[in-house]
């Protein structure tokens, strides 16, 4: 019986151990009223994020860049390091057209240590601005895993987690098929939500070509395509807006 009993206490250690290194305790809710990490905002405004990671792509981020220009749509790009150096070029057309380019660490590696995380985005955030002469504040993890310390790590680098409505990842890494993709994001978008693409890391083809019926659609029904940090101002001047009116209710009482 006691030789049992180790082992198990052993394994039951390592559970521990991993849970609390690979995941965060405070929920949404903690993190969205600490404004440290974004999913989506509270908004009537017709805006929605269409956001990218994995790129630059020389093939995939080429074509969506093009589309985004036809249809007049802005987008937050969230580039691999170790990838914005091999397309300089890329970056800066991301950049000079308008779109945000924001920081995805600098080698997509899965469940990295705290000090080596931030070493990444330090890395990443130095290649950014190499290439575009501007900074950046935005991250998002690899696979949207983070952990409470390096949730408080990251914010004292000056950056804030964004995330993606959970109901708008469109999985398009598992190339599901164009209209899967399609109707993914045409019935279940709404006003502040963030959307989850890929432009790099694999064959993005069925991406491009959902875009091509998801941005037209958007358009009919009147909503604009906007960066990351133009749903955080609206979601400030809501704020803004909600406190002078709560000042003057309570000047009258």
């Amino acid at each position: 019986m006691k030789k049992m009993i180790l082992p198990l206490i052993l394994i039951m250690a390592l559970f521990v151990a991993i849970k609390s290194s690979n995941a965060s305790d405070k929920g949404r809710q903690y993190y969205e009223e600490a404004g440290q990490i974004l999913w989506e905002i509270n908004t009537e405004e017709k805006v929605i994020a269409l956001t990218f990671d994995d790129g630059p792509h020389r093939k995939y981020t080429a074509e969506i860049l093009d589309i985004l220009e036809e249809y007049d749509a802005s987008a937050t790009f969230f580039v691999v390091g170790a990838h914005a150096e091999k397309n300089p070029d890329l970056v800066l057309r991301m950049f000079d057209e308008g779109h945000e380019i924001a920081n995805h660490t600098y080698t997509h590696k899965r469940r990295m240590r705290t000090s080596e995380l931030i070493r990444e985005i330090r890395k990443t955030h130095e290649t950014i601005h190499a290439i575009t002469g501007n900074q950046t504040n935005l991250f998002r993890p690899v696979e949207g895993i983070y952990t409470d310390e390096q949730v408080e790590a990251v914010s004292k680098e000056g950056y804030k987690l964004v995330m993606w409505s959970w109901h708008l990842d469109t999985l398009d890494w598992k190339n599901p098929g164009v209209n899967r993709i399609v109707n993914k994001v045409t019935d279940g978008a709404r006003e502040g939500n963030v959307v989850l693409f890929h432009d790099g890391g694999g064959n993005r083809h069925q991406t491009v070509e959902a875009l091509k019926q998801i941005l037209p659609e958007f358009k009919r029904r009147g909503y604009k395509f906007v960066t990351i940090s133009d749903l955080m101002v609206i979601k400030e001047n809501h704020q803004h807006e909600k406190q002078v009116e709560l000042d003057n209710q309570n000047k009258k009482d």
